[in-house]
């Protein structure tokens, strides 16, 4: 897939250029998007690189993950990081993301996380968005929950960060959440 844009009121979501390493790599040097990301610890310029420079635009190339910089309409700063990624079964995809810290508490990363919500159900015909963070991340909950994710629960060792194995909460936002309709016709349970 050629690589787009997403414009919102207050952002830009648009893809990583070379120009975006300063940023990425000093935004990576908080901790605590070392901790709850699955971004490298300690963080170099070279992981920087290697993000921007080659994983970004092969996920694009590839159609396996969409990653977007952030950024700030007005002055353009990089206020942070989201990947769309396919799953499986076709049609589900799953959405990671880090605010930089001098940017969280204003609702930019719930602006950008609704808009590549909507672009995944209507430009890639998903059927089922996933959020899934380790239990105790409390702000990536937050952004779930303001976007509209229903959680699901627990996962026991559902991630895999840093070589170790950690619980993670699961949440969905569907079409029909943001009333979109669907790719698939969607039945569900009846208790």
């Amino acid at each position: 897939m050629e690589p787009i844009t997403l414009t919102t009121e207050r952002l830009l979501l648009r893809p990583f250029t070379i120009g975006d390493v300063d940023e990425v790599h000093a935004a990576c040097q908080d901790p605590d998007i070392q901790r709850w990301t699955v971004v490298p610890s300690p963080y170099s310029r070279a992981d920087a690189e290697l993000f921007v420079g080659e994983l970004s635009p092969g996920g694009w190339r590839d159609d396996s993950m969409y990653n977007f910089a952030v950024v700030l309409r007005e002055g353009g700063a990089l206020a942070g990081a989201l990947g769309i990624h396919r799953r499986n079964p076709p049609g589900t995809y799953e959405v990671g993301f880090w605010t930089a810290k001098e940017h969280r508490g204003r609702g930019c990363m719930t602006e950008a996380v609704l808009s590549a919500a909507r672009w995944t159900f209507t430009s890639l015909g998903g059927d089922r968005l996933e959020w899934r963070a380790e239990v105790g991340n409390v702000p990536s909950r937050a952004v779930a929950l303001r976007t509209g994710f229903r959680m699901e629960g627990e996962q026991r060792s559902g991630l895999l960060n840093k070589g170790v194995r950690r619980d993670a909460w699961v949440g969905s936002l569907l079409p029909s959440d943001l009333g979109l309709p669907g790719t698939h016709a969607y039945l569900p349970a009846t208790t």
